[in-house]
């Protein structure tokens, strides 16, 4: 906490939490996601760091942005859960890895490949990046209410985003090249930069972790050809909504802690 006992960089205190959150990466995406919440409202903007907040269910639901890549992304995370946020999906955008990927089709990412550098400070590299199951499954209900065109499996998660765009003309191009080919090959569907350390820093912390991704197809990407974010975000606050009425229920099951 900072000498006003606010979160160090979301500038925030336990009083504007609840137990869920809503993580895209842009602080531009906060204020459109959060209008989904009912009475929603801002809270505080410091550096890439936006927060709103809402209810969903009558539970507090804050939507903040984590900026772009795994370092502050995992500065979020932990400060969130610190203040009592054990639930969290990341919202946000990425690039198709598969052929047969159609513009604006959702991924919902069961697990990351871990090819970024922050996750290796909390756990080694063996260790596997992966959601909680219970959010995978609600966020896959809440995709086939909203008719949105969708499919469930493991992301990239890389520190460079010019390296994976634009990787012949980097000194290293051979090996980016082979390395993204695996990845592809391997059965990866998208290529984003957040997912990973949201996945190994919620389970070092003991906290839900999905992850739900719009995916611009190639065609799209190189024409700039920019889907609706409406069936993204729409399948987010709904999976939340799932989730709120399970954790209400006295069947709700409490995800072990680790190394239990």
């Amino acid at each position: 906490m900072n000498s006003d006992k606010l979160a160090h960089h979301l500038h925030i205190s336990a009083r504007d939490v609840g137990r869920y959150a809503l993580l895209p990466n842009t602080p531009e995406q906060v204020a459109s996601l959060a209008a989904l919440l009912d009475e929603p409202e801002f809270v505080t903007r410091n550096r890439e760091f936006e927060t709103w907040r809402g209810k969903v269910g009558g539970e507090t639901v804050v939507v903040t942005s984590t900026g772009v890549g795994a370092p502050s992304t995992a500065l979020a995370v932990e400060e969130l859960a610190a203040l009592g946020v054990d639930t969290m999906i990341r919202v946000g955008v990425s690039g198709s890895m598969q052929p047969d990927t159609a513009n604006g089709e959702l991924a919902i990412l069961t697990a990351a490949i871990r090819d970024e550098g922050t996750t290796k400070q909390y756990l080694p590299i063996e260790f596997p990046a992966t959601a909680t199951i219970d959010l995978v499954l609600a966020l896959r209900q809440a995709a086939e209410r909203a008719g949105a065109t969708y499919r469930c499996g493991p992301a990239h998660t890389k520190d460079s985003y010019y390296g994976e765009t634009e990787p012949d003309r980097m000194p290293m191009a051979a090996t980016l090249n082979q390395r993204f080919e695996t990845w592809r090959r391997g059965g990866a569907i998208c290529s984003e930069m957040e997912t990973a350390a949201v996945f190994i820093v919620g389970t070092v912390l003991n906290v839900r972790t999905g992850s739900v991704v719009m995916m611009w197809s190639q065609d799209a990407i190189d024409t700039g050809d920019a889907p609706s974010a409406e069936p993204l975000f729409t399948t987010a606050v709904d999976a939340v909504r799932t989730i709120i009425a399970t954790d209400a229920s006295p069947v709700a099951i409490t995800p072990p802690a680790l190394g239990a």
